[in-house]
């Protein structure tokens, strides 16, 4: 869609790296209960979510590279979704928040580096279009 020359935005994506979390929150309790409230806090509607992890997975199969030792889950909203990644080793997390409703990015960088005690954020907004 074009108005006046310009590309009129599709739609926004928050993306979070967060470092110096707290791990304790990296379980798949306190990584649905944040989805949940973050999607409260924004006005988004969830749907479904998804995890990837070692949950009953066997203990010679699970991960232990501190690149893949944690969880990762996809929050589907009704407009898009939230994805995360958490290294419990490294005591981090990888978020992006994407939408095609604005929302506000300020609150939702704020109460995710509340939410997993980060002690460093860093924040990027990239208007789709």
């Amino acid at each position: 869609m074009e108005s006046a020359g310009r590309a009129v935005p599709y739609g926004q994506e928050l993306i979070l790296d967060l470092h110096g979390c707290d791990a304790a929150k990296f379980t798949r309790e306190g990584i649905g209960a944040y989805c949940a409230a973050l999607c409260e806090l924004i006005g988004m509607e969830p749907c479904e979510l998804h995890f990837w992890d070692d949950v009953g997975v066997p203990d010679h199969e699970k991960q232990t590279h501190p690149k893949t030792t944690g969880t990762s889950a996809v929050q589907f909203i009704l407009t898009s979704s939230i994805v995360i990644h958490t290294l419990d080793l490294m005591q981090a997390a990888y978020v992006n928040i994407f939408s095609c409703e604005e929302f506000d990015a300020a609150a939702a960088t704020d109460f995710t580096a509340s939410w997993f005690s980060s002690t460093r954020c860093s924040s990027s907004i990239v208007i789709r279009r």
